[in-house]
């Protein structure tokens, strides 16, 4: 693990206990795609993809971070900002509460982390969203931290690369939620103003609200093999439409073909390829 991540303060992990006799757990995995079973070990070194069949596993923002950035050169840049609760929602649980309970969990403020890093000794400034903190849902810190990163790119004069992972806008803050996909696309507007680039990184899964707005306006597209993408569930879809849809019509091979995403890259590609766009763009 990178020296970077002991600048932020870890989740507590729970200690998992084992009856006498018990073989350990999590040694081995079945994959989910070609059921071929994998060591554990070999698949985290493969950049959690199957060496078999090629299926890439849902890995963490720290991860992503550090399979995609030059080392020593990542830079927290976060507000520490946390979501108010304007509506005073509350479901089986209050909203104030379940943020407090991702927060211990992730030991995350909210789902977006804002920093500055490098690829390639390229300058970038980044937000990368966080599955894991109430499925990367979209509130106002979320906008906020995006736009953030948009303005530190306009500030620095250096390209944005921003990764997404989430499930759309988040209900528990109702409109105020919708209005960061007008917010954050403002501040886009200015970068192409500049034409300084930004990279948009779609990561399984990509839906909602995000995918309505920034997710989808970069000026490169990129996505992983078979990652979910898309605005509303398909049964919303083939409801509202009341007819079949094609099968995997929400995978990025599909969107690809029909040009809502530029490129499908390989994981262990990523890196070499993001660079690559990154300097095309510059040159331009």
């Amino acid at each position: 693990m990178s020296s970077w991540f002991e600048k932020i303060e870890n989740p507590k992990l729970k200690n998992t206990k084992r009856s006498k006799g018990s073989s350990l757990t999590g040694v081995w995995k079945k994959c989910t795609n070609c059921k071929e079973i994998l060591s554990t070990e070999k698949l985290i070194k493969n950049n959690h993809v199957c060496p078999n069949c090629g299926y890439h596993y849902r890995i963490s923002w720290k991860d992503r971070v550090d399979l995609l950035f030059d080392k020593n050169s990542i830079e927290i840049l976060s507000s520490n900002f946390s979501s108010l609760d304007p509506l005073k929602f509350k479901d089986k649980v209050a909203y104030t509460e379940k943020l407090k309970t991702y927060e211990e969990r992730t030991g995350e403020k909210d789902s977006v982390i804002r920093l500055s890093a490098k690829i390639d000794d390229q300058l970038v400034s980044v937000a990368v969203m966080n599955f894991s903190f109430m499925g990367g849902s979209m509130g106002t810190v979320c906008g906020e931290e995006i736009s953030r990163a948009f303005e530190y790119s306009l500030e620095k004069n250096i390209p944005c690369i921003v990764i997404s992972a989430s499930g759309g806008a988040r209900m528990q803050e109702g409109i105020l939620s919708l209005m960061q996909m007008a917010k954050t696309l403002s501040v886009r507007k200015k970068l192409r103003e500049k034409k300084i680039p930004y990279i948009s990184i779609l990561t399984d899964p990509t839906t909602g609200g995000v995918a309505a707005s920034f997710a989808m306006l970069g000026d490169v597209n990129i996505t992983e093999p078979n990652s979910l993408i898309g605005f509303a569930g398909p049964r919303v879809i083939e409801q509202s439409m009341r007819q079949k849809l094609p099968e995997g019509f929400q995978k990025s091979e599909f969107l690809k073909e029909r040009g809502f995403v530029d490129q499908v890259i390989h994981r262990h590609e990523l890196k070499e390829k993001v660079s690559f766009f990154i300097k095309f763009l510059k040159n331009d």
